[in-house]
């Protein structure tokens, strides 16, 4: 089990005493928009009966967009409280429109395929490393590594795995693990992992790939994946 590429952690049906919404981007992460019921509000904060903006867990940053022409800015993956930039002018019971920054998302998405596709060139070329941090943003993902030397020795071999692996054109299938249905795996040939992030379809839409290495300290390299 390749344990730090749990990029999110796999919520139950109810947290913090809310039940949570509808998590539409799982049925299909290229949903741009759509209505929604008003549950609650406080202050700033809606809580809604389904959603297409994913929650910051495990290392990908969460969404933004619009709700009712209001600006999302962030979602607690704690509750699902989608946080907006003023108070809303909506109230319980209101139906409102979902706009999913597509471009953040995108790129999100893309980036976190991209992560999952270096690490595994990693495995392939240094063997199972001790992972101490990973993170995924709009600009880059990053893998953060326990290992004695300069890891950007092995880039050139990890990118002809990596390249190779682009060039295949391949489908990313994501499925349930059918003894346990709440945990999704992410599949790519004979790579495959527990993830619960959004990714795209096929290797295709990804991009080119280029790695950086930064040090963080004694025996701590990480590895910057960007795409163009």
């Amino acid at each position: 089990m390749i344990k730090f590429m749990v990029f999110l952690i796999i919520m139950g049906d109810i947290t913090m005493g809310r039940r949570l919404p509808k998590l539409l981007f799982y049925d299909d992460p290229y949903l741009k928009e759509c209505e929604a019921h008003v549950l609650d509000v406080e202050d700033n904060v809606v809580w809604l009966d389904m959603t297409i903006f994913f929650a910051e867990s495990g290392g990908q940053e969460s969404d933004r967009g619009r709700i009712n022409g209001v600006s999302l800015i962030d979602v607690r993956p704690d509750d699902f409280g989608h946080i907006l930039g003023n108070p809303p002018p909506f109230r319980p019971g209101d139906t409102v429109c979902l706009e999913l920054d597509w471009n953040r998302r995108y790129k999100l998405m893309r980036l976190h395929s991209a992560a999952h596709i270096v690490y595994f060139a990693v495995l392939e070329i240094l063997g199972e490393l001790e992972v101490i941090g990973s993170h995924v943003s709009e600009e880059k993902a990053r893998l953060d590594y326990i290992f004695h030397g300069r890891i950007s020795e092995y880039f050139s071999d990890i990118m002809k795995i990596v390249d190779k692996t682009l060039n295949q054109d391949a489908n990313i299938v994501i499925y349930r693990k059918p003894d346990n249905p709440s945990i999704r795996i992410w599949k790519l040939g004979d790579w495959e992992t527990p993830c619960s992030g959004l990714h795209v379809r096929n290797t295709r839409e990804i991009g080119e790939i280029k790695l950086k290495r930064r040090n963080l300290g004694r025996d701590k390299e990480r590895i910057e994946i960007y795409i163009q």
